[in-house]
Parts: C-alpha cells; structure tokens; sequence
C-alpha cells in the first residue's frame, strides 16, 4: 500500500479515536460517575421509589454497555494503528490477501477480507446454533 494511502486510513482511525474517547468521557462523566442521588437531583436523606432505582439501573447497564463496545472498537482501531506502523495494514490476517479499498473505506480497521470475514461470521454463526 502506497505511505499516502496509509497516511490517509492514519488520519481516519485517528479522528475516530479522538471521538469514540470523548464520548466515552462523556458518558463516564454523565453516567458511570453518578449517583441515583446525583441523577435525581434529589438531597434529601428518603429511598427512592424502586420504579425509579429501576429506571437508573437499566440506564446504567446500557452506559455500561455501549462503553464496552467503544472499548473493543478503541482496540481494533488501536490494532489497525499498530499495523500501520508495522507495514502490515490492508493485508488479510486470515489469508494475507489483499483487503480491498472499498472495504477499507467503510471500515478502517478491518483485519479481514470480505471473503474471511464471511467465514468467520458463518462459522460463528453455526457455532451459536
């Protein structure tokens, strides 16, 4: 791959870093970081309606997982960083074929061709079943 090409996939998966951090932070600030009480707004000393508790619970499992999968996502980006770095980006890790522009476009940090992909996600697929 031509260093222009891997300057350009560079700067993609850096933006994408720097906006998949800040929402993360955002979401550690505005949710994982609270309390029901600080949600609430509430200060006085009385327990909260379980209805409520329930509510913020849930909220939070959700906080928790869409963090979670910014976490893998974060990896992977790092990961397609560190193959840049290695020379090794836009190689197939599966087959060493090479992953197409169009794939790469849409998905930056892809380690896999198409065709490997398909595979994994079949065999995952029927695994499942």
């Amino acid at each position: 791959m031509k260093k222009k090409d891997l300057e350009k996939y560079e700067m993609l998966l850096l933006a994408k870093r720097a906006e998949i951090l800040g929402e993360l932070g955002l979401l550690k600030k505005n949710v994982l970081d609270t309390t029901i009480k600080d949600s609430s707004g509430d200060l006085s000393g009385y327990s909260y309606h379980m209805a409520d508790q329930g509510t913020d619970a849930e909220e939070r499992e959700k906080a928790f997982l869409l963090a979670s999968k910014s976490g893998r996502l974060l990896y992977h980006i790092d990961e397609a960083l560190r193959r840049i770095k290695d020379k090794t980006f836009g190689k197939c890790q599966e087959c060493g074929g090479e992953i197409s522009t169009a794939r790469l476009e849409a998905v930056p940090h892809a380690r896999l061709c198409i065709n490997c992909k398909e595979k994994e996600e079949k065999s995952t697929i029927g695994e499942t079943q």
